[in-house]
């Protein structure tokens, strides 16, 4: 296989990325030590009031009405048809909250509207989402080191678990220091964010382990970088392409999905970076040679060289 003409020297910045990486991470564990996430009320608990108008709801009318009626911390969106509207707030159990908001909207409204639902979901069931979550998380992550350390090698699969713990910590130390609400579409996001970045470094490892057999005399650092050379256009036209997407959901898509959008333009982001420079920074610091990718002998090969 031909060497291209140009190779670009990615690991030449490897010291620089790893002192980005370790201060992004120190921020994050440190905004998150401190004042955590902001959990919504999927996790914390609160009430849930829908209410059904004759003609489209005016969301921001109805977010303006409750601010007005004394109602903090109020996520109004869409339920289903333009006429529905669930209205989530951190409001203590009320039986009567649901006519209360009802009071506070019709007084606003020249058309009639209806109390279709008012319910609390406590804070024990938040309770066990956030375990859940965290749990199922951890699980993802501990299933991928097994997946990448039998399909390549062991330092292949700490380079690409290092990488995604990055990518999670990044993101989560993003919503906690810009104080963004977390819920379960943000925690869906971060899930979608590690199969996103999963993907692209498999494709990073696919070519190094390929260019270590075939590539003789080139050391481990001139291998990486001819492997992340040969990627790169697949690497920046597939983020490229995704983050377009995503985008548009964070701009057009209203209220319910800007928390799960904004996630995946920050974790696609950083994601791409770390299958560029953490993961193959992670291999080469633990001495990641072409010994480690050549299978060992069979019996039978063993059995025909001795005399």
């Amino acid at each position: 296989m031909a060497k291209q003409n140009k190779i670009i020297n990615f690991m030449g910045l490897g010291k620089a990325a790893f002192t980005i990486s370790a201060l992004l991470i120190l921020i994050s564990l440190g905004s998150l030590a401190t004042q955590g996430l902001k959990f919504g009320l999927d996790f914390t608990g609160g009430s849930l009031v829908e209410v059904g108008y004759q003609q489209d709801a005016d969301l921001g009318k109805i977010r303006q009405l409750l601010g007005e009626a004394g109602y903090e911390d109020v996520i109004v969106q869409n339920f289903g048809a333009a006429t529905d509207v669930l209205i989530r707030m951190g409001e203590a159990h009320d039986p009567k909250l649901g006519d209360a908001v009802l009071a506070a909207l019709q007084a606003g409204e020249t058309q009639k509207l209806e109390l279709r639902r008012n319910e609390y979901v406590g804070a024990q069931v938040g309770e066990e989402l956030r375990e859940q979550g965290g749990l199922g998380m951890l699980m993802a992550l501990f299933m991928i080191m097994l997946y990448i350390a039998f399909r390549f090698q062991f330092k292949f699969s700490v380079g690409s678990v290092l990488a995604l713990a990055h990518d999670v910590i990044i993101t989560l130390g993003f919503f906690s220091v810009m104080g963004i609400e977390f819920d379960l579409t943000v925690l869906a996001a971060v899930l979608a964010v590690i199969g996103y970045s999963l993907n692209d470094t498999i494709v990073v490892f696919d070519r190094i382990r390929e260019n270590f057999r075939l590539l003789r005399k080139e050391d481990a650092v001139e291998v990486i970088n001819i492997s992340l050379t040969q990627t790169l256009s697949r690497t920046l036209m597939t983020s490229f392409t995704t983050l377009l997407v995503v985008l548009a959901l964070a701009i057009f898509g209203g209220e319910t999905i800007h928390g799960f959008a904004l996630a995946l333009l920050v974790g696609i982001g950083v994601g791409t970076y770390s299958s560029i420079y953490v993961a193959a920074n992670v291999m080469l610091l633990m001495g990641v040679s072409r010994d480690d990718l050549i299978p060992p002998p069979k019996e039978d090969d063993v059995i025909d060289e001795l005399p």
